[in-house]
């Protein structure tokens, strides 16, 4: 089985690393930031819209590229060498495509593909191929 799909969006530069601390009654406590929570959202929102009917089982290929709006034309078309990394990226659009059935674990993404580039002319968005080996 293979799945192909892009998103037109701003892709979200938040990760799902980005955690926030408080500390109560001397304990830390974890949560996710409002930006975190809205960069969710908005994946899972373009993500639905692509969902199988039923989850992909076994190993999985993920190639993923990620196109980021730059106004200068020099860049265009050129590898996006700043942050976020592109593991980190990944993590939360896995996390999204785990809860809409994707998939029933992303352990079973068992090779991934990560590109980041610069656009100007192209519209800036997240292209998807999942394909079952």
């Amino acid at each position: 089985m293979e799945l192909e799909f892009f998103m037109a969006m701003i892709p979200p530069t938040i990760t799902a690393q980005e955690h926030k601390i408080v500390i109560r009654n001397g304990k830390p406590f974890y949560y996710n930031p409002p930006e975190l929570m809205a960069a969710r959202q908005k994946l899972t929102d373009h993500l639905a819209a692509h969902r199988p009917e039923s989850w992909i089982g076994g190993p999985i290929e993920l190639t993923t590229t990620w196109c980021f709006h730059t106004e200068d034309s020099r860049l265009d078309g050129t590898f996006k060498i700043t942050k976020p990394d592109t593991d980190n990226l990944n993590k939360l659009l896995k996390d999204c495509m785990t809860q809409l059935g994707f998939w029933n674990d992303d352990a079973q993404v068992c090779r991934e593909i990560i590109e980041k580039y610069w656009v100007k002319s192209s519209p800036s968005g997240i292209w998807v191929r999942i394909r079952q080996l």
